[in-house]
């Protein structure tokens, strides 16, 4: 897990409203820790206050505080960094300490928190804490409610989490640029009374979009519709962790959609009740069950179901040009079209040329073709019977007897019991 260290117990600050800290308050800043690799980190339990089951960031973190004076304090840096958006590609953004998305923050009902905010962008930023309610300076719009926060500045924000829910931060600054290039964070209020809403396991990620040229590492942040890389928390399949969960857990998917577009996001084997939104939580009288969810543009959702059906389960966008990689958009549809004619003659020309697309394009999941620098094939991912044929907002729910309470590491691939794996028919015997 992540260190921390000691801090200066005499120093003094009064901040009213979002302002600069000051080089004497500098001093006292809390430790901003920093990640840079991708990898999913155990749950950070509360060190002290009010008990809560954490949450688990997919690909991700949640941010250490310190408690001083009665406040809850925070330190996010606003900075350049590169994420690795799947084994074989990185990606130059922006995000906060060290990983876009930044690391998750938590507390809970009735904390008083204080999140120092350091810019170290090339440009100026603000922080928006989206669905929170607090006081109108904090609320974090550049040039309405606060002054920007000047690069190389830190400011302070202030206010009492009055209400328990599923939030997130991004800038409201520059925010074609900012939000395009990764900047945005989750936000989980914790219930005062642990046991309500409670659940065993609980998930966070975002989701969002880049467009990123094969060979180059930055996205286009004009970019409105045709993005090529569709992601949770800025990862793609096969880079996204699975969601491990023991058979008879109480398991909440807690998902932010900071992209351009919808996102029905879809789980096989299970319905669920969408049992949370940024608004507050969903009595029970108004759940109802589904197996698919449309989160909107700048909305957050959070699903629970009962894990009870062992197995390896998909849970995906069901937009499918959502569950692919590095797609090209104006690539022409060659299904039924004889092209052994062109193949022969341009084969004399360019050797290793093939014919591609003629009977469809499942043929590129399972050919290894070479690939421009720093890029992805658009369909992707190795199970235990070949090829998935996947990429993009794809991962893998994975529901195992046996496993420990805390036990979040890949348990491998689901053992199917006899007579539950379709096959072949063959000639032979009538079936009974």
């Amino acid at each position: 897990m992540i260190s921390r260290r000691d801090f200066l117990r005499n120093s003094s600050m009064a901040v009213l409203g979002a302002t600069l800290v000051t080089r004497v308050q500098a001093a006292s800043l809390p430790e901003a820790p920093r990640q840079t690799k991708a990898t999913m980190t155990p749950p950070l339990l509360p060190p002290d206050g009010r008990p809560y089951n954490p949450v688990v960031t997919l690909n991700g973190w949640t941010l250490p505080w310190r408690r001083r004076k009665g406040w809850k304090e925070f330190h996010l840096i606003a900075e350049p960094v590169v994420r690795e958006i799947a084994p074989g590609m990185k990606a130059h953004l922006w995000g906060y300490n060290g990983q876009s998305p930044g690391p998750t923050i938590e507390c809970v009902e009735g904390d008083r928190v204080r999140i120092f905010v350091t810019n170290r962008l090339p440009e100026h930023t603000t922080i928006h804490w989206h669905g929170v309610r607090l006081p109108n300076g904090m609320d974090g719009v550049g040039g309405l409610t606060q002054p920007q926060i000047p690069a190389g500045k830190t400011f302070v924000y202030e206010f009492e989490m009055k209400h328990s829910g599923t939030f997130m931060y991004h800038p409201h600054a520059d925010e074609m640029v900012q939000m395009a290039m990764g900047m945005m964070g989750f936000i989980v209020v914790h219930p005062k009374n642990p046991n309500q809403y409670r659940v065993d396991r609980d998930f966070v990620f975002l989701l969002a979009a880049y467009d990123i040229d094969p060979g180059s590492y930055t996205p286009r942040v004009a970019e409105m519709l045709n993005f090529n890389l569709w992601t949770f928390n800025s990862r793609v399949f096969p880079g996204i962790d699975h969601l491990v969960v023991r058979k008879g857990d109480r398991v909440r998917i807690r998902m932010g959609n900071l992209t351009m577009t919808s996102h029905p996001i879809h789980i096989h084997g299970y319905n669920f009740a969408v049992t949370c939104t940024d608004g507050g939580w969903v009595p029970k009288s108004a759940q109802w069950p589904e197996t698919t969810i449309d989160v909107p543009v700048g909305a957050l959702r959070a699903v629970e179901f009962i894990a009870d059906a062992p197995g390896d389960w998909a849970f995906h966008c069901h937009k499918s040009h959502h569950t692919m990689n590095a797609m090209g958009h104006q690539v022409p549809t060659m299904i039924g079209v004889d092209q052994k004619g062109i193949a022969e003659k341009i084969g004399k020309l360019v050797p290793e040329y093939m014919v591609m697309g003629e009977k469809g394009m499942a043929e590129m999941a399972a050919m290894a073709m070479p690939l421009p620098d720093n890029t992805l094939p658009m369909m992707t991912g190795h199970g235990p019977f070949g090829p998935i044929e996947m990429g993009g907002m794809f991962t893998v729910v994975k529901v195992r007897e046996g496993l420990a309470r805390e036990d979040y590491q890949d348990p491998g691939w689901y053992r199917h019991p006899p007579g539950t794996l379709a096959y072949e028919l063959k000639d032979g015997p009538e079936l009974d």
